[in-house]
């Protein structure tokens, strides 16, 4: 059984890789951008303890960059 910390930090990482390669894909991120946010990324792997918060503002900044804004839920 997964717990809620560890299943909030498989989340933020599926996130961030589907964030990386939509954004890619449709061309919102350039080739520089997507090293840029894959060397945070590692980065932020060396800070073990912080590493699924770090995570989830590398996707928050992606959701910003690729959809020009947050995203509505209603």
């Amino acid at each position: 059984m997964i717990g809620s910390p560890a299943g909030a930090a498989l989340i933020a990482q599926v996130a961030f890789w589907g964030f990386l390669l939509y954004g890619w894909a449709v061309g919102e991120l350039t080739l520089k951008v997507v090293i840029l946010f894959t060397l945070l990324w590692l980065a932020s792997r060396l800070a073990t303890a912080m590493f699924s918060p770090l995570v989830a503002m590398l996707d928050i900044a992606l959701v910003f960059i690729i959809f020009k804004g947050d995203v509505r839920l209603t």
